[in-house]
C-alpha cells in the first residue's frame, strides 16, 4: 500500500497539492460508536474507497484522539496519496501516543524525505530501524533504502553497507537499490536525483557489481567489476571498490588494484587506507606507515585512519605515538571493538595496567551491546 519512489517525488508531490479531495464536510456522524465507525473506517479501507476511509478516520479520531490506529491508517491514507505534509502530521501525533512503534518513526521520516526534510528524515529512521521495522514488506524495504541513502549523503557508508547488502540479496535488486550500491561504491554523498545525467551509466555499472559483491556471489561481482574498469579506467572509485573486493577474497591482485587507484587519485583517503591495512594484514607494518599518514591526513574525522596509523607504529616500536594515534581513534570511534583491541595491546607494552582493564572493560561492555541488538 505505499508507493515511495525516491526518483517521483517532485512531481508527485506537486500533483498531490494541485488534486485533493474534499476534505471541508462534517467528519462525525451524531450517535455513531468508535466501535462502528472503526468499522466502517476499515472497510472502506479494504476496498478502496479513500475518500471515505479518510473521512470515517477522521471522525473516529474526533471521538477519540488517542485511537492509535486511527492515526496510523490516517498517515497510510496520506502517504499512499502523496500528501507527505499532512502524512507527517498524523504520525507526529501517533509516535506522541506510542514511542516505541518502528514503523511509524520509519515512515515518519519516509515523509520528512519526500519533503527534502533530510536531517529529520535520518534522524526518525534511524529510530525506526533501532526499535524495528518487521521484515519484508514495502515499508521495511523502503525505509532501509532511504536510510542507506541519507547515511551515505552524510558520510556514514559503512553502516549504509549494512543495510544496502539486506535489500541486494533480493533478486532482482530493482534500480533503485542498483543506483544505491552504484552510490555506496564509488563514495558519493549524494542522493540518485542529485547524480549528473553524465555519470548515471558510471553509477548503474559500479551498482550491479555492487550489489552481487554485498549479496557475496563473488564471480558475478568480479565480472562486473572487470566491466565498471573497461567502460571506465579512470573514473574515480572504481579501482578502490575493486581492490576492497579483492581484499576481502584475499586475492593478491588487490594491492595493484588500490596502488591504481592511488596513482590517478592521491588524494582517495579509502585507497591509502586498504593499502595500509592491506599491508598490516601481511604483517609489513613498515609497509603500511606512509599509506596510514596520508589516510589520516586526508581523513582526520575517520576513526580507521587513527586505527591504521596506530597499529602501524604500534609494530614499528613508536608507542607514544601510536597510542595518541589509537587514543584519536577511540574519540573519533567509542563503539568500535578494534579500537579496544589495539589500546589494551598499547596500554601493555606501555606497562599501564589500569588502562589495559579499562580498556577491556569497554570491550566486554561492546560485545554485551551487540549481543543485545535485534539482528
Amino acid at each position: 500500500m505505499i508507493a515511495l519512489s525516491s526518483g517521483a517525488f517532485p512531481a508527485a508531490l506537486a500533483r498531490a497539492q494541485a488534486v485533493r479531495p474534499d476534505l471541508t464536510g462534517p467528519a462525525r456522524a451524531p450517535g455513531v460508536s468508535l466501535e462502528e465507525t472503526a468499522r466502517r473506517a476499515g472497510e472502506a479501507w479494504a476496498a478502496g474507497r479513500v475518500d471515505e476511509a479518510l473521512r470515517l478516520f477522521r471522525a473516529g479520531l474526533e471521538l477519540d484522539p488517542g485511537w492509535h490506529d486511527g492515526w496510523w491508517h490516517l498517515a497510510l491514507i496520506h502517504t499512499n496519496e502523496e500528501r507527505f505534509a499532512e502524512a507527517r502530521e498524523a504520525l507526529v501525533r501517533l509516535v506522541s501516543l506510542e514511542p516505541d512503534a518502528g514503523r511509524a518513526w520509519a515512515l515518519l521520516g519516509l515523509c520528512e524525505f519526500r519533503l527534502q526534510d533530510y536531517d529529520r528524515a535520518l534522524a526518525h529512521l534511524r529510530k525506526g530501524t533501532a526499535l524495528g521495522l518487521g521484515e519484508g514488506d514495502a515499508l521495511h524495504r523502503e525505509s532501509l533504502l532511504h536510510f542507506a541513502l541519507l547515511l551515505m549523503r552524510s558520510g556514514d557508508f559503512a553502516t549504509a553497507s549494512t543495510h544496502l547488502a539486506r535489500l541486494a540479496s533480493r533478486r532482482p535488486e530493482g534500480p533503485a537499490v542498483v543506483t544505491a550500491c552504484g552510490l555506496l561504491g564509488l563514495g558519493m554523498t549524494r542522493l540518485p536525483a542529485e547524480i549528473p545525467e553524465a555519470d548515471r551509466d558510471l553509477v548503474t555499472t559500479a551498482g550491479r557489481a555492487m550489489c552481487a559483491a554485498l549479496a557475496l556471489r563473488a564471480d558475478e561481482a568480479r565480472k562486473g567489476f572487470d566491466e565498471l574498469i573497461a567502460r571506465y579506467p579512470r573514473a574515480r572509485g572504481t579501482h578502490f571498490i575493486y581492490g576492497v573486493l579483492l581484499r576481502h577474497q584475499a586475492s593478491p591482485e588487490a594491492l595493484g588494484m588500490l596502488q591504481k587507484e592511488v596513482d590517478l587519485f592521491p588524494d582517495h583517503a579509502g585507497a591509502h587506507l586498504e593499502i595500509a591495512f592491506e599491508a598490516l594484514d601481511r604483517g609489513q607494518p613498515v609497509d603500511a606507515l606512509a599509506p596510514a599518514r596520508a589516510a589520516a591526513r586526508l581523513a582526520p574525522e575517520v576513526y580507521s585512519s587513527h586505527l591504521a596509523l596506530g597499529r602501524a607504529l604500534l609494530a614499528t616500536e613508536a608507542l607514544d605515538e601510536g597510542l595518541a594515534e589509537l587514543e584519536e581513534a577511540a574519540r573519533l570511534g567509542p563503539e568500535v571493538p578494534d579500537v579496544y583491541v589495539a589500546l589494551a595491546q598499547a596500554y601493555a607494552l606501555a606497562g599501564r595496567a589500569g588502562d589495559v582493564a579499562r580498556a577491556r572493560e569497554k570491550l566486554r561492555e561492546l560485545d554485551a551491546k551487540r549481543g543485545a541488538q535485534p539482528d
